[in-house]
């Protein structure tokens, strides 16, 4: 059985064929998926596919690109939302500086960021973590604010030695399609690294595409090419991954 951790279902590029495929996950060995939110919208849309499917439940949570419609209101909003049955993690949120590069803005991530995690310790649910060109800052506010909070560090992107940090820090690491990309060292010497029990399996689905799929739509359906792959590097047989990775997913989701 395999857990994706991390998907995006409500995503316009599943408009034609979402309950077609994701009717055929169980089939294809693909039992629990957690669809993520990235701001109040896709948290709604998130909600409602797990509402409607048993085997799907959702985060809820604002993506450091899209605080601007964050405010007292929507926070509240997300603390009431939070207590529902099938929620189970605040995500994603963290702090994004490839596309804001302006001080000012990335400022306000911050805030948003460590509001989102207070919310979390509030609420008390796991985080799911994105950081992207912002090592440094999001390490910072994750000893700052999240020491205790059980989380995910999504489609990790630094170096094996900060990942041993987070490691450390008690987090989990999400490894997705990009394992399998031939120039994706950074990651690739990470894996080798982390002890398999601090693994994540997911998608981001519809985004990064395991090779031989590469530059196409992505979803679960593909995450075996991913088991592959850290298997091979672990010394693993698949099905050890699968399991460990499944049992890892379950634990920081509170399901079982």
């Amino acid at each position: 059985m395999i857990f994706d951790s991390h998907a995006h279902y409500d995503d316009k590029q599943f408009g034609e064929d979402r309950d077609e495929l994701l009717s055929s996950m169980e089939q294809n060995r693909i039992t629990k998926i957690v669809n993520v939110g990235s701001s109040i919208e896709s948290s709604k849309r998130a909600i409602a596919l797990a509402e409607r499917y048993d085997f799907v439940y959702a985060a809820i949570g604002v993506h450091p690109s899209d605080i601007s419609c964050l405010n007292e209101e929507r926070m509240a909003w997300l603390r009431k939302t939070a207590k529902r049955e099938k929620v189970v993690a605040i995500g994603e949120i963290g702090l994004d500086y490839y596309w804001d590069k302006e001080p000012e803005i990335q400022e306000q991530q911050k805030v948003w960021f460590r509001r989102q995690l207070e919310l979390a310790r509030e609420v008390q649910l796991p985080v799911i973590i994105h950081s992207r060109d912002a090592a440094a800052d999001t390490l910072e506010i994750m000893k700052e604010r999240a020491l205790g909070i059980p989380g995910v560090i999504h489609c990790f992107s630094y170096s094996k030695e900060l990942a041993l940090e987070y490691v450390k820090l008690g987090y989990y690491i999400g490894v997705g399609g990009v394992v399998t990309f031939k120039n994706a060292r950074k990651l690739k010497e990470a894996v080798a690294e982390i002890p398999i029990e601090r693994i994540l399996i997911e998608t981001d689905c519809p985004y990064l595409a395991p090779e031989p799929n590469r530059g196409k739509r992505n979803s679960s359906l593909n995450l075996p090419y991913v088991v592959d792959a850290i298997a091979e590097m672990k010394g693993m047989a698949p099905e050890t991954v699968e399991e460990i990775t499944y049992r890892n997913a379950m634990e920081l989701y509170g399901l079982g």
